[in-house]
């Protein structure tokens, strides 16, 4: 059985896969969070094989927070599932520690497969995703300018572009 946890912040996602998980074979959904605070408090208190992860949730970035459960809980193996289908997301997520990634536009059945995969200590990527990687082999070697910032200034450059003001993003960002 595949203990799997749920964070994201829209109550009707998590439903949506619980439901998915509840009637596909060898999964259980040991537990559900809507934000990064309390994502950090469910998998310190469970022993679930794999987090289904929301980039975009409420509280700190989400390329942060993987790199928080990566050190607290290195055997927990992380699927983003997200809307960013942007290469750029993708390539931030696993470097930071996750094991798959795969947009909400995806279907059930790949999700299933997603985590089946990354519980068997797999890797997995869709396939829209790993077209994506392979067309980039063919750019120009330059990287863009957005590509080379870090992942906080990434963060502030994609609430900026999201129409924050810096006032807001301050707050959300503690500083």
């Amino acid at each position: 059985m595949i203990k799997v946890l749920l964070a994201d912040d829209h109550a009707l996602v998590r439903e949506g896969l619980r439901h998915i998980l509840q009637n596909a074979s060898g999964f259980e959904v040991a537990g559900e969070a809507q934000d990064s605070v309390s994502t950090i408090a469910l998998i310190r208190g469970t022993d679930a094989n794999v987090l289904v992860l929301d980039l975009s949730m409420p509280g700190r970035n989400g390329v942060e927070l993987i790199k928080q459960i990566r050190e607290e809980r290195p055997a927990l193996h992380i699927l983003v599932l997200t809307m960013h289908a942007e290469q750029q997301y993708a390539v931030r997520a696993f470097r930071a520690g996750a094991s798959g990634y795969m947009t909400k536009e995806s279907a059930s059945a790949e999700l299933v497969a997603a985590l089946t995969k990354i519980a068997a200590g797999g890797v997995y990527v869709s396939l829209a995703m790993a077209e994506q990687f392979a067309q980039s082999l063919n750019e120009p070697a330059d990287m863009l300018p957005h590509q080379r910032l870090s992942d906080r200034e990434f963060d502030v450059f994609r609430r900026v572009a999201a129409g924050q003001s810096i006032s807001e993003i301050a707050h959300e960002l503690c500083v």
